[in-house]
């Protein structure tokens, strides 16, 4: 038996792309006798894992559980602020080499999730290797670039990733335009001066309609309290940070003159929110409605499938899980013209750039399309998510990966 040991989740099933991610490659593969996984958790603070919330737990103590045919540990953090993050997965991949060793456990395969810990990963790396084990890794989108970050903390995350690229035996790029990248920054820069292995196993998402019906009193009672009808608004649901481009969206939307809303579903940041405002007035449009988080997922499920059309304004990072998931539900998308939306969507949405008055004339382009040409781009869209971005095909992939039945990539 394979043991994979997951690091980089804050839990199982929260929203958020690692940890649906992990929760659904262990979904998959609960059944798969070649496998098994052990995913740490974090025990406290923002984002942890509460299993109370979950069916089919089986409580072990008061930090250990299995779900889903996975072992699950949880590790206590302390309230240090930002760097919570690198002593969580310092510590969850202490945790792991501990039981690796205690175990006795052959030939291991521990598998970070992002390019946190590079100052440190050296050392892990050795002793994961004198275990039997590798080192895998999947480094994310470039976090280095993120605006919410000061550039001492930019400069961090670059270092940190040229770091654990070096020191990892494989890394899993969820996008191509990623593994081009790696490859781009890093050929002939790891340890005695080889380039990464890489291979690309891309995010998942599926096409099942929401178990709400178009009249569930969920649904309705959420439309009213917003202020919105059915196939009456546009929608964006994402992180409002800069990089995701709200600023452009509200204020290409506030130039369109469509009659439909603007429904964007965010974790609002009090202080970006103030700098919009004094930027684009944009309280005077009555269309433009941030309606809060909705983390009922067939609820998401039906408000993306009921939209006119979905914009998708992300432009830092690999696969978006928020653009395969309106890929999958929603019938029109139009999405930022950079390489890792094209590559996802191809010829199944519309695009648009952060030129001025480009935006507002693809929303009246929309607004003006008939009801069977925004249905030849729904079944685009659905057929694009079905044949290459489907869970099972994912958690296949991540089998041969980790069964080793693949070739490395050097580009």
């Amino acid at each position: 038996m394979q043991h994979v040991f997951i690091v980089g989740s804050k839990s199982l099933g929260a929203y958020g792309g690692y940890e649906t991610f992990v929760y659904k490659l262990t979904e998959y593969h609960q059944n798969n006798n070649k496998i098994k996984y052990h995913v740490a958790c974090k025990a406290n603070g923002d984002g942890s894992m509460d299993e109370s919330q979950l069916s089919g737990v089986t409580r072990i103590n008061d930090l250990e559980f299995e779900f889903q045919n996975a072992h699950c540990f949880k590790i206590p953090v302390p309230n240090i602020g930002a760097a919570v993050a690198i002593y969580y997965d310092i510590a969850a991949l202490n945790k792991c080499c501990e039981y690796i060793e205690a175990n006795h456990i052959e030939h291991p395969i521990v598998y970070i999730l992002a390019c946190r810990i590079g100052p440190f990963i050296s050392g892990f790396q050795k002793r994961i290797h004198k275990a039997g084990g590798k080192l895998y890794l999947n480094p994310d989108g470039h976090e280095w670039m993120r605006a919410k970050w000061s550039v001492p903390i930019r400069k961090y995350w670059k270092i940190s990733e040229q770091m654990m690229v070096k020191h990892c035996d494989l890394a899993i790029c969820d996008s191509v335009n990623i593994e081009r990248y790696i490859h781009r920054c890093y050929d002939g820069k790891g340890v005695n001066g080889r380039n990464p292995n890489t291979t690309y196993i891309a995010y998942g998402a599926d096409t099942r309609m929401s178990t709400l019906g178009n009249q569930d009193s969920k649904y309705l009672q959420w439309l009213k309290s917003k202020g919105l009808k059915p196939n009456e608004y546009y929608l964006a649901v994402g992180r409002f940070v800069p990089e995701n481009n709200y600023e452009t969206m509200i204020r290409e939307f506030m130039k369109s003159k469509t009659v439909k809303d603007f429904a964007i579903i965010t974790n609002v940041n009090g202080k970006f929110l103030d700098e919009l405002e004094k930027k684009l007035h944009f309280r005077r449009d009555s269309r433009i409605k941030f309606v809060g988080t909705v983390y009922d997922q067939e609820l998401l499920k039906k408000i993306r499938e009921n939209a006119y059309a979905y914009f998708h304004g992300h432009e830092v990072g690999g696969t978006n899980p928020s653009l395969l998931e309106a890929l999958g539900s929603t019938k029109l998308n139009l999405l930022l013209n950079v390489g890792f939306n094209c590559e996802v969507a191809e010829e199944s949405a519309l695009y648009w750039t952060k030129d001025s008055g480009n935006l507002a004339h693809l929303i009246q382009k929309a607004d003006e399309m008939r009801e069977d040409e925004i249905a030849e781009y729904e079944k685009r869209a659905k057929q694009r998510i079905a044949e290459a971005y489907s869970w099972q095909f994912i958690a296949d992939e991540y089998e041969k990966v980790f069964l080793g039945n693949y070739e490395f990539r050097v580009q």
